[in-house]
């Protein structure tokens, strides 16, 4: 291996484990604040519909502020972007310390979504820019690994620190591990340092060659894209799947099996490590197959065979441990193909705005997933879940073979 390789290698290693580090930290702060609702249902008498909401204030906020924040990446880079991301979620966790009322979380929850929103436009444009071609499947892998593994430790940690002290200092206690998230951000920043205008020169020379004796894109030309647009609803899809499960799996399989609701949520801690497994595992056949559209097919297909072996009660009670950890499994290998599909059938060389676009749909699909999926169980039929899951990984499938279709016809 060249000198130049192997300093392109370890470029790659940095930037990848800086992005994954700000990517797990972004998941961690998604959960900090559904493992305290008992201790603030005791403490301020609200409803877990009033709790709930403010999950949903979380996500929608967190949509809207990647749509635009894209934007933001375009013009003064993704590296400022980014701490600003991170800085934000740190301040939010003080506000819920500090919270003395449902305003004053409501005002975290907006925070934190301001905060959390940034985290996809700025991390994939990093990726996509400063990543080596070669090494893109293990990025993607690593990437959504430490995202798994920000949702796995989330909850055990905040219940550990609010069993020792309270529920105050484990709000503090995250604050603290985000600014030491921010502290070694900062202290790498040159490793995150993208050069803004000669991203924008590459996208629009990669426009004016796709389409020549054409104007230049505008700044808002790209959302005249159809495929930008089935990108979205990709991503949409796959994540409104997801957190149908993480939201009512644990209920569901108590009203269909019999299942304790706390053995259901081992279940789903099962799944996030089967997730985190199958994406280094995806990162490598992404990277060896060069096939990613039949690697989700394979995935969800057999992930669909799963959920409705479970709805119709065909799966015996001592295997739904191993049907869950084989979900979180397929759904963890699809991912980094999933990626590779988006970036190969969205606009070369894409912008930050686009991305902040086209990513905006798995906040959305985190927002809505649980209202619909909540209304099943509430007029007992509570197998509609994984009958919907499945409903959705079939529409992925084909979705994904469009995408692919039309990114294959456009190269020829």
């Amino acid at each position: 291996m060249t000198d130049t390789l192997k300093l392109r290698r370890a470029s790659d290693v940095r930037v990848i484990a800086l992005i994954s580090l700000a990517h797990g930290s972004s998941h961690f702060f998604h959960l900090i604040l559904p493992p305290m609702f008992p201790w603030l249902k005791a403490e301020f008498g609200f409803n877990y519909a009033e709790l709930g909401l403010l999950m949903t204030i979380f996500f929608v906020v967190s949509c809207m502020v990647q749509a635009a924040s894209g934007f933001l990446v375009d013009r003064i880079g993704a590296r400022p972007v980014l701490l600003m991301g991170s800085g934000l979620l740190a301040l939010a966790a003080l506000f819920y310390s500090q919270s003395d009322s449902y305003f004053m979380l409501v005002i975290g929850a907006v925070i934190a979504g301001c905060g959390n929103g940034v985290f996809h436009p700025v991390d994939y444009t990093l990726i996509n820019h400063k990543i080596s071609p070669p090494n893109l499947p293990y990025a993607y892998s690593l990437h959504g690994v430490t995202g798994y593994i920000g949702w796995a430790a989330a909850p055990a940690f905040m219940v550990a620190v609010a069993a020792i002290a309270d529920w105050r200092m484990a709000f503090i206690s995250a604050a603290a591990l985000e600014v030491l998230v921010l502290l070694i951000l900062w202290l790498n920043r040159a490793s995150l340092l993208d050069d803004v205008k000669a991203r924008r020169e590459e996208s629009e020379a990669s426009h004016l060659a796709s389409n020549p004796g054409g104007a230049p894109m505008s700044t808002f030309g790209f959302l005249k894209l159809p495929m930008v647009w089935l990108c979205w609803i990709f991503l949409f899809l796959s994540m409104a799947a997801t957190t149908g499960l993480q939201s009512f799996a644990p209920t569901a399989l108590f009203k269909i099996y019999d299942i304790a609701v706390s053995s259901g949520n081992y279940y789903l801690t099962l799944m996030s490590l089967g997730g985190a497994g199958g994406m280094l595992l995806g990162g490598y056949l992404a990277a060896k197959l060069k096939v990613p559209e039949r690697i989700v097919t394979i995935c969800f297909t057999l992930n669909i065979i799963l959920g409705l072996s479970i709805a119709t009660g065909l799966v015996p009670v001592e295997l739904i441990v191993i049907a869950f950890t084989m979900i979180g499994l397929g759904l963890g290998i699809a991912a980094p193909s999933r990626d590779l599909i988006i970036r190969s059938a969205t606009p070369s060389r894409s912008s930050g705005r686009v991305y902040g676009i086209v990513y905006s749909g798995i906040d959305l699909g985190a927002a809505l997933s649980p209202l619909i999926f909540g209304i099943f169980l509430d007029i007992g039929l509570p197998q509609l879940l994984f009958v919907g899951v499945a409903l959705m990984q079939l529409m992925l499938i084909l979705a994904g073979f469009k995408l692919v279709t039309i990114t294959a016809a456009k190269s020829k």
